[in-house]
């Protein structure tokens, strides 16, 4: 591996900056040398991210962006122009997560359609967004990557929404890889198992709701799907975006590359 500084010179874009996975990857992309663009809905947790990176000497700008509108992602990207003269990685790490049962009649089921018109428009069309605000600023060799879900290599009853957004971020990494070869540019996707975040958290507790269990049960049982027998943590997937985003990966392109502790070992 090269020096830890391997992304000296570069300029990331980092959405969904402000916590969990999207907060590990922009700290560890700024330690290893690059210069930070971070963009999320919550104004306060960016702004903090960008103050722990200039605490530790790096150097990052925030903009309080929403990835389902495509003006905030341009403005993200003309801000990294502007900041600091370029772009060279974009990460499309927002999301959102829920659990939306097909099928319910009435005023449940237009509540279900609102909720699972929101996390397609997040996890899809807002790393649609990412993508065709970042590919025509980026310069050559850059690196386009967007964090997807073992949910999107396999099912799970009632979250058909947010499979099917993860699913489709494969989709759109892979055709976007073709479409940007020329340039030497890479595009990839990180497909996390579960992480400790505070979307973990939320969701186990919506997932120990609905099966009559307590949080500390529904956790144990998603652990005991794991191989690995435990959780992975933020700054794990922000070591392997660091890694795909540098030199040594220049090679690797159009690939959905698990990170889920066994996961995916017999599902894809």
């Amino acid at each position: 591996m090269t020096s830890q500084k391997v992304l000296s010179g570069k300029v990331a874009w980092v959405t969904g900056g402000g916590r969990g996975i999207g907060r590990s990857i922009a700290l560890l992309l700024a330690a290893r040398g690059a210069h930070v663009v971070v963009t999320g809905r919550d104004e306060r947790k960016i702004a903090e991210v960008v103050g722990e990176i200039a605490n530790g000497g790096g150097k990052a700008r925030h903009l309080k962006a929403d990835v389902r509108d495509p003006a905030s992602s341009r403005a993200a990207v003309a801000l990294a122009q502007t900041a600091f003269g370029g772009l060279d990685i974009a990460v499309a790490g927002a999301g959102v997560s829920g659990r939306v049962p097909l099928g319910r009649e009435g005023a449940e089921g237009e509540a279900d359609l609102e909720r699972a018109r929101g996390i397609f428009e997040t996890n899809l069309l807002g790393a649609y967004y990412t993508f065709q605000a970042a590919v025509p600023a980026l310069r050559a060799g850059g690196r386009l990557l967007a964090i997807s879900s073992v949910l999107g290599k396999f099912g799970v009853p009632g979250y058909a929404a947010y499979c099917a957004s993860k699913s489709g971020v494969l989709g759109l990494v892979r055709a976007t890889a073709h479409e940007v070869a020329d340039r030497k540019i890479t595009c990839n996707a990180v497909v996390p198992g579960w992480v400790e975040t505070d979307m973990a958290t939320e969701g186990l507790a919506e997932i120990a709701r609905g099966a009559g269990v307590t949080p500390a049960q529904a956790k144990a049982d998603a652990v005991a799907a794991f191989p690995l027998g435990r959780f992975i943590e933020p700054e794990e997937i922000a070591g392997f975006v660091a890694f795909l985003v540098g030199p040594d990966a220049a090679a690797i392109t159009g690939q959905a590359l698990s990170m889920c502790g066994g996961a995916t070992a017999f599902g894809g």
